[in-house]
């Protein structure tokens, strides 16, 4: 009977300890990973005394994820379906110089508001560095107001090729007054509840721009989830930007938001894709309905065109892809926004990024 209660207490003993060690890394995971609330103001920065929008004012505006400065000489660990891409990091000498082509490319285009995604801060692969500072140490003066948020922050993710701290942020540089931003959370990628404390946080960052006598000019940038077929996240985020742009408009506010979408446009995207590279998408876009109720570039006609090769934004780190062979990437604006000349910057862009800078001209009408 002795023996019994011996054996009851090592086990009850051993069962207490395995609770703590549960709870207590439960604990650690959570204070070290990233949980955002649904809806949060952000911080707005300035470096001078930045002009106020006026009304008929014609503006320039680019999107472009600049892939944390990684360059395109690389095929990262999950640029390929199975994961099983070489890279883990670029290395400082590449970063330093597409971070140099970045500056140059924004400096030739002078881009009135710049919506950017995959800004690295903080994050291992990237020397730790804040690359948002680090591009506008480099832009022109009259850049001076930016505001960022972030969709991927952990102290450290204990994934087996990136073993240390990762943090991502969305970002919009303007040459005119910001005067208030908020990061709205977008649904999360199912997964268990350990590994969803390390994923992706995606998000949509707004960024409010005072035009003098009217109502403000909203801009927002945003990155949808990729590699998530099989669920219906892609349907979820993009019903939650669609909500929060018919929002903006019920409030009569013009509004832009631009972004790596991960999504195609609609017509024949779909069947242009080699069978490996279709795995990404579904036939039908989940994307149609922006295009169907807001204005987009690149349009649906130009996106399904004879050239809609000038408009594919991706020429993906994948070694089957030997061209640029899709559009992920818009602008999309409300319907009192004139649009005038637009285009893919794709000439001198390739060996930036992953993905190509989208710029317009449009006027506040």
């Amino acid at each position: 009977m002795r023996h019994l209660k011996n054996i009851f207490r090592s086990l009850l003993f051993v069962l207490i300890l395995l609770i703590l060690l549960f709870i207590g890394f439960s604990v650690l995971v959570w204070f070290t990973t990233y949980h955002p609330n649904d809806r949060e103001f952000v911080n707005v920065y300035s470096r001078g005394e930045a002009p106020v929008l006026q009304p008929g004012q014609s503006l320039r505006i680019m999107t472009w994820n600049i892939q944390y400065l990684a360059g395109k000489n690389y095929v990262f660990f999950y640029d390929l379906f199975d994961g099983s891409g070489p890279d883990e990091r670029p290395s400082s000498k590449e970063i330093a110089f597409t971070l140099n082509e970045v500056a140059r490319v924004i400096s030739v285009e002078s881009p009135d508001i710049i919506l950017l995604q995959e800004v690295d801060c903080r994050a291992k692969r990237t020397d730790y560095r804040d690359q948002l500072a680090d591009l506008l140490a480099k832009l022109p003066q009259e850049y001076c107001c930016y505001v960022s948020a972030w969709y991927w922050k952990a102290l450290f993710v204990p994934h087996p090729r990136i073993m240390g701290s990762v943090g991502m942020k969305l970002a919009i540089i303007s040459k005119y007054r910001i005067s208030g931003a908020i990061r709205h959370q977008l649904p999360v990628m199912p997964d268990n509840i350990f590994v969803k404390q390390f994923n992706f946080k995606r998000a949509v960052l707004e960024a409010r721009l005072p035009v003098s006598g009217r109502s403000d000019l909203i801009a927002l940038s945003t990155h949808l989830d990729a590699f998530a077929q099989g669920n219906n996240t892609m349907e979820r985020q993009v019903a939650k930007v669609r909500r929060l742009l018919q929002g903006l408009s019920n409030q009569g506010c013009d509004w832009v938001i631009g972004g790596d979408f991960n999504l195609l446009p609609p017509g024949g995207a779909y069947d242009r894709l080699s069978r490996n590279q279709q795995r990404y998408y579904k036939p039908q876009t989940e994307l149609a309905p922006f295009f169907e109720e807001f204005q987009a570039v690149p349009s649906a006609g130009e996106a399904d065109s004879d050239s809609a090769g000038e408009f594919y934004t991706q020429f993906p780190n994948d070694p089957e892809v030997y061209e640029p062979d899709r559009t992920i990437d818009y602008l999309f604006f409300s319907r009192g926004i004139k649009i005038g000349e637009h285009y893919v910057r794709q000439n001198d862009t390739r060996s930036i990024s992953d993905h190509f800078p989208v710029a317009a001209e449009v006027t506040l009408e």
